[in-house]
């Protein structure tokens, strides 16, 4: 089947300038698949929506011709980036004889580091580690601990409620403290209790550079026949040591926790020769024996068994070592901080 005189010249010339284009560069390949292959004023494309103008006789035919040329076009761009490849002087903004640059790579959060340091000097100890829910009830997180209902105690959590406590079940709320885990923990086993609970926590706080709505604790409990205020003092100073060197200097400063009798506070003495006095005292946990009121909500004989218990913030301790002065910045996940700890 023959095509009328007209349409064969235009095609012919067409197929000319395909086959002698320039597609020396980058830009030329471009310039070429727009001209021939564009979906708006490329050549060939108007040829296809041609098509159906074509007189009946010659439809087959011109379609065919059209799809050639096309096949052709395609061809040559395929065969110009081939030879275009990595390396060629002058098609590539990239300059391939330069080194190879170092991969980005991740690294651990801080707050990541200081739990992992923390975990480790304990299970050193003996110490397990044991998990629990976030989402706790009262009677879990208040009432085992020795919160009794309406007990001023209580002003010291800002608890975030999901159903409040009413006379006839316990409430719902997001945990103020991992102690709930150390209640479940003596519940479903029998002395001695040798554990460590880290986990996030919840407190309905103002946002400040020092506190935050949620914040890491790792709490301790030890739990055995002849535990004695003396073996506490002495595991916190293994602690102290391990994580702000072996000069560090303590001090125990009597306190108040519902859940331990007698309680304290633990505080370092940290070095600043800017100050006067040459430093200060910073708090870093609370600790005390346990509460015998505690023992017997979870039926162990506190006239048989006594023990200890600790608390700490993970933010707190890695706010010391790393000399962080705004607890927002461990939230915000800003690159330029988390890239000084690679």
């Amino acid at each position: 089947m023959s095509i009328s005189t007209s349409i064969e010249e235009t095609l012919t010339s067409l197929e000319k300038e395909i086959s002698v284009a320039d597609l020396g560069s980058d830009e030329a390949i471009e310039e070429f698949r727009i001209r021939f292959l564009g979906k708006k004023q490329g050549s060939i494309t108007g040829l296809m929506k041609r098509i159906p103008d074509v007189d009946p006789a010659d439809r087959r035919a011109f379609g065919q011709r059209v799809n050639e040329l096309k096949a052709v076009a395609q061809a040559r761009i395929q065969k110009a980036q081939v030879a275009q490849g990595p390396g060629v002087a002058g098609t590539s903004d990239v300059d391939y004889s330069l080194p190879g640059r170092v991969p980005a790579r991740g690294s651990l959060h801080p707050l990541t580091e200081t739990y992992r340091l923390i975990t480790r000097v304990f299970e050193s100890y003996g110490f397990s580690i044991e998990e629990g829910p976030e989402i706790e009830d009262d009677w879990h997180n208040f009432t085992a601990l020795n919160f009794p209902p309406n007990h001023p105690a209580r002003d010291m959590q800002d608890t975030f409620f999901i159903e409040q406590p009413t006379q006839k079940h316990d409430g719902i709320l997001l945990r103020t403290h991992t102690s709930p885990v150390q209640i479940r923990v003596m519940l479903d086993s029998e002395p001695p209790f040798r554990v460590i609970v880290p986990g996030r926590v919840y407190r309905n706080e103002a946002i400040s550079y020092k506190s935050y709505c949620l914040f890491h604790q790792v709490e301790g409990l030890y739990v055995d026949e002849g535990v004695s205020m003396g073996d506490l003092k002495h595991i916190l100073h293994v602690f102290a040591r391990e994580l702000f060197g072996e000069d560090v200097v303590m001090r125990f400063r009597p306190s108040f926790f519902p859940f331990t009798e007698p309680s304290a506070e633990v505080d370092i003495w940290w070095k600043d020769d800017n100050m006067p006095g040459g430093g200060r005292w910073l708090e870093i946990l609370g600790c005390g024996m346990v509460d015998p009121n505690v023992l017997e909500s979870v039926g162990v004989d506190p006239e048989k068994y006594t023990g200890y218990a600790f608390g700490m913030g993970i933010e707190r301790i890695a706010m010391l070592r790393y000399g962080i002065d705004d607890i927002r910045i461990l939230y915000e996940n800003d690159e330029r901080f988390l890239s000084q700890f690679d």
